[in-house]
């Protein structure tokens, strides 16, 4: 076998790979979003969250006066109803 015949060969098959190469074309691409409904009535909702404050300040307000004033009663019947209610959604 001749070592020469062989380079040939091989240098054969790099100059096919070298041609096989061809420049591409620029295609203009784009990308496309699009947001559901629900997605979109989650955003109006979330932005209605964000813009009210977090603490209710008129009806704070009539709840510190009671407060101090010894007025606030709490009715139990309805407290224990509505402790056990949230007690049993958590098991």
């Amino acid at each position: 076998m001749r070592i020469e015949a062989y380079n040939q060969v091989q240098q054969l098959y790099q100059a096919q790979k070298v041609n096989r190469t061809q420049p591409t074309l620029a295609a203009a691409k784009t990308d496309k979003v699009q947001i559901s409904s629900l997605g979109k009535d989650i955003q109006s909702a979330k932005s209605a969250v964000m813009s009210t404050p977090d603490i209710r300040e008129d009806v704070v307000a009539g709840l510190k006066e009671k407060i101090q004033n010894g007025t606030y009663e709490v009715d139990t019947a309805s407290f224990a109803e509505k402790l056990l209610a949230k007690y049993g959604e958590m098991r």
